[in-house]
């Protein structure tokens, strides 16, 4: 709510999904797919209109695990979310955007 890099989009109150905790062990198994859905479904059960994630521009490298807590725009894209915004905070140097999903 204080923050100075993630803007607010309106005046529309959000679920948001601000990180994800992968032991090492069990990356790169499709678990934050899961965990996303699973966040998205909560939230749509709970009465939520809309879900908002703030992940780091995905680009062509792969992230540094230790910045990638924040999700990937590919991430957000694949459970169904828009690009909003970019906003002006970074993680390995990448943009994060203000990514949207509606679910009302």
């Amino acid at each position: 709510m204080t923050s100075r890099t993630i803007p607010f989009a309106d005046d529309r109150d959000p679920w948001s999904v601000v990180c994800f905790v992968i032991r090492p062990p069990f990356r790169r198994q499709g678990l934050m797919h899961t965990l996303l859905d699973g966040a998205v479904e909560h939230a749509r059960q709970h009465g939520a209109e809309v879900v908002e994630g703030y992940p780091a521009e995905s680009g062509p490298d792969r992230m540094n695990s230790t910045f990638a807590f924040t999700g990937t725009t590919a991430l957000f894209e694949a459970a169904g979310c828009e690009r909003v915004m970019p906003t002006t905070a970074h993680s390995d140097k990448r943009v994060r955007w203000l990514m949207r999903r509606e679910l009302s």
